[in-house]
């Protein structure tokens, strides 16, 4: 049996990557925090096209939570390991930075930089051992071009990014392969409140995407064929460039 993790799984952007990596056949354990309710749903959808998959509840930014959920995992699963990692869990509190709190920078941080590493670090042994592994990172735009209001969120996934691209020299050797993916505007909650008729201007497509289009690059970078891609970040986003 096939395992992945997909952190923040049961929606938007992790809940599309979760439906595609259980049609290639993997046992997908959906990640999430407070809604149980939509992890629930998310779970439902998998067996109801013919996959499996289970609930496992933790913070990703709380290393003790983190590490407890991911031991107790393995002790229930001895004979197994956690093949595909997708870091997708994330959150935003955006503001300019004269007005940010510091509790706002630290929370999304620890979240989208601390939670890969909290994840991260617990599950790259058994890859290492096993000779393989695939982690892809769930970047940002705003990692790569920076944007206004995301002083917070810019550094962390552009920290992502960083980390990404540095690990995938540590591992490549051991059959671990380290990818990210950037999207640009897409239709989610992460996007509420967003002037969208504004945004698509600026955006050659003319569109936000849907989280089943970077669900598709997830998939594909977890699979065999993309063996010999490592260290790199690429961007879903309509052609929308720094």
């Amino acid at each position: 049996m096939k395992y992945a993790l997909v952190t923040g799984g049961s929606r938007g952007i992790g809940r599309a990557v979760v439906l595609r990596l259980a049609s290639l056949g993997y046992t997908v354990i959906i990640n999430y925090v407070s809604n149980e309710d939509k992890a629930r749903e998310t779970l439902a959808a998998v067996r109801d096209a013919g996959g499996d998959g289970e609930l496992l509840r933790f913070d990703v930014s709380d290393p003790e939570a983190t590490s407890e959920a991911l031991s107790n995992w393995q002790e229930i699963h001895p004979q197994d390991y956690i093949e595909v990692l997708v870091n997708n869990a994330g959150i935003r509190r955006d503001n300019l930075m004269v007005w940010m709190d510091r509790e706002d920078w630290n929370a999304v941080l620890r979240t989208n930089l601390d939670g890969f590493y909290n994840v991260t670090s617990a599950l790259l042994k058994a890859m290492i051992l096993h000779k393989r592994g695939r982690i892809i990172n769930i970047a940002s735009l705003s990692g790569l071009k920076g944007m206004p209001g995301q002083t917070n969120y810019s550094a962390a996934k552009g920290g992502l990014i960083a980390a990404t691209k540095a690990l995938a020299q540590e591992v490549g050797r051991k059959g671990v392969t380290v990818n990210a993916v950037a999207p640009g505007f897409v239709r989610t909650d992460m996007v509420t409140g967003l002037d969208e008729a504004e945004l698509r201007r600026n955006i050659p497509m003319n569109r936000f995407g849907e989280p089943e289009e970077v669900a598709a690059l997830v998939a594909f970078l977890a699979s065999d064929d993309a063996s010999y891609i490592t260290g790199e970040c690429i961007s879903v986003n309509g052609g929308l460039y720094s």
